[in-house]
C-alpha cells in the first residue's frame, strides 16, 4: 500500500487524494459525534423549576382582573417525576377550576407527550365590605351601616362585595350580625316596581314607541324582569326601570 502511495504522490492530483483521505478518516468521528448528540437530546430531562415558573405566570395572567394584590405560590415538583425535556410546555386548568385560592395547574407537552399537575395557592389581598352593625332582613342598607376591611378575598366565598356602592340601597335576604362580610348573592336590589303597583308600559320598536298602563304582578329591581297585567287582562313580561316603568321589546 505504501509502495502504491509513493507512486501516487507524483500524480498532479495528489492534493485531492489527501482531501479525500481526510474526509474518509473524519466521517466515523462525525457520525459518532452526531449519535452522541442525539442520545444526549433523548436523555435530556425537563427542568422542574421551569415548569413551576410557567405555572406561576399562567395564574398571574388568569387572576389579573381581580381587585387587590395577587400573590402566587406554586408547590414543589414531585422529585420522583422524570419527564423528557419539552421545547414548548403549556399550562392549563381543568374546566370550572378557579384561578385563585387553593387550586391546581396542569402542564402538558405534545412532543414528547406527557401531562403533570402542580398544587398552587393564590392569595388576593384586597378591601371588602362588612356589616358595621347588625343588618335586618329586608331593610335597605345605607353607608353608615357598612365598614371596609382588608384580607385575602380568595379564601372567602364567591361574590364578596368589594365596593360599598354594590351594597348601598340593597336589602339583606337574611339578618346579618355585625362584622359579617357581605356577599352579592345575599343582597336584593331595591325594588323599582312593586307588586300591585300601577306601571307605565313602554313598547319600543325601530323608530317608534307605544305606551300603555298596567299593574305589576310582582316586585322587581332595576333591570330585572317583571310580569304586568294589562287593563284587558293580558299578562306580558318586561324589564323594570326606575320610575315605575316597564320596557317591553318588540
Amino acid at each position: 500500500m505504501l509502495k502504491h502511495f509513493k507512486h501516487f504522490k507524483h500524480f498532479k492530483h495528489f492534493k485531492h487524494f489527501k482531501l479525500f483521505a481526510a474526509l474518509v478518516l473524519a466521517a466515523p468521528l462525525a457520525l459518532a459525534s452526531a449519535a452522541q448528540a442525539a442520545q444526549s437530546t433523548a436523555n435530556a430531562r425537563q427542568d422542574g423549576a421551569a415548569l413551576r415558573k410557567l405555572a406561576e405566570q399562567f395564574l398571574q395572567t388568569q387572576s389579573a382582573g381581580l381587585p387587590g394584590k395577587v400573590t402566587v405560590k406554586i408547590g414543589a415538583v414531585d422529585p420522583r417525576l422524570s419527564l423528557a425535556a419539552c421545547p414548548a410546555p403549556e399550562a392549563f386548568q381543568q374546566p370550572g377550576a378557579r384561578p385563585w385560592g387553593k387550586t391546581t395547574v396542569g402542564v402538558r407537552c405534545t412532543a414528547p407527550v406527557w401531562t403533570m399537575f402542580l398544587q398552587a395557592q393564590v392569595s388576593v389581598l384586597a378591601d371588602y365590605v362588612t356589616a358595621a352593625v347588625p343588618l335586618a332582613q329586608g331593610q335597605a342598607i345605607d353607608a353608615g351601616q357598612l365598614a371596609i376591611m382588608q384580607g385575602d378575598i380568595a379564601a372567602m366565598p364567591n361574590g364578596i362585595v368589594t365596593d360599598m356602592a354594590q351594597a348601598i340601597g340593597r336589602t339583606p335576604t337574611v339578618s346579618l350580625p355585625a362584622g359579617t362580610p357581605l356577599r352579592l348573592d345575599s343582597l336584593r336590589s331595591r325594588p323599582v316596581v312593586q307588586q300591585n303597583q300601577a306601571v307605565r308600559i313602554i313598547s319600543r320598536g325601530e323608530n317608534f314607541s307605544v305606551s300603555g298602563e298596567g299593574k305589576a304582578i310582582g316586585n322587581a329591581g332595576e333591570g330585572q324582569v317583571v310580569q304586568v297585567r294589562t287593563p284587558r287582562g293580558a299578562i306580558i313580561s318586561g324589564t323594570a326601570r326606575t320610575g315605575g316603568i316597564v320596557e317591553v321589546a318588540l
